[in-house]
């Protein structure tokens, strides 16, 4: 072989080699980018009769994840309280954040959204009300199975809860009736005003949003759910057959929307 076709070969091979290692660093600055695009911080909000522990499931994967997670503990004492709990959660975060809400911390949301740091906004089987509404009218354009059953009980200084005989068949039928005991007799009781609070800003209108429909809820109205979605012009993802504990029976997809959320907010 003559030493001008080795030179060509040699050439050849040093080309080779370059556009292989400019395409490694191509793919890792665009991973580099994506990571740094990416919002990292969530911070999640229980509903009504419950309180942050219920997360956990999906606290654990998000975590394992890479994501910086941080679980709001409302003290379910008046909406407003709510509200400033969430926004002192908010406070503490280190970037922009995914705010996400089950059942009445949709409201609880929706509301405190409205707050610069919040990037997207994720409704598990939440209540999604426009400014001017409250979730307790709202709940009446499609009433769920739990609002014409009884269950929901009052304490004489004006505190609502489920009736622990029946918290597994509303709440957490897909969860084992252990796990349905212990949320039954360890729910924080709601202020019955709350439901009623009026919202003075949607922050769905101006924040991208995404919702998660529990097929078989019997809290919230699942039709209720999707004609929240469709108002809001969501991103949707149902789960069927989940019950309105969708958040602790069904981690994984809920952990996958918050993830999705993340991915695409800015």
């Amino acid at each position: 072989m003559s030493n001008s076709m080795k030179g060509m070969r040699a050439a050849r091979g040093i080309c080779q080699s370059f556009c292989i290692v400019l395409l490694l660093l191509t793919c890792s600055a665009l991973s580099a980018q994506k990571q740094e695009h990416g919002i990292r911080n969530i911070v999640l909000v229980h509903g009504a009769w419950a309180d942050g522990s219920g997360w956990k499931g999906v606290y654990d994967i998000l975590v394992k994840d890479g994501y910086n997670v941080s679980v709001v503990q409302e003290p379910e004492t008046s909406f407003k309280d709510d509200v400033a709990a969430t926004k002192r959660a908010l406070a503490l975060q280190d970037g922009p954040s995914i705010l996400v809400g089950h059942s009445y911390g949709g409201a609880v949301i929706t509301e405190a959204g409205g707050d610069s740091s919040v990037a997207g906004l994720v409704y598990i089987a939440a209540h999604m009300p426009d400014a001017g509404e409250n979730e307790a009218d709202d709940g009446k354009r499609f009433p769920s199975d739990l609002s014409t059953s009884g269950a929901i009980k009052k304490t004489a200084d004006g505190f609502t809860y489920l009736d622990p005989a029946q918290f597994h068949a509303y709440f957490a039928a897909d969860l084992s009736a252990e796990q349905a005991a212990f949320m039954a007799r360890s729910q924080v009781p709601n202020f019955a005003d709350n439901f009623k609070a009026v919202l003075t800003t949607a922050a769905w209108k101006s924040k991208p949003s995404w919702m998660l429909v529990a097929g078989a809820d019997r809290t919230i109205n699942p039709d209720l759910e999707r004609w929240y979605a469709t108002r809001a012009n969501s991103h949707k993802v149902e789960v069927a057959g989940a019950s309105h504990a969708v958040y602790v029976s069904r981690p994984k997809e809920v952990a996958a929307l918050i993830e999705e959320a993340a991915s695409h907010a800015r």
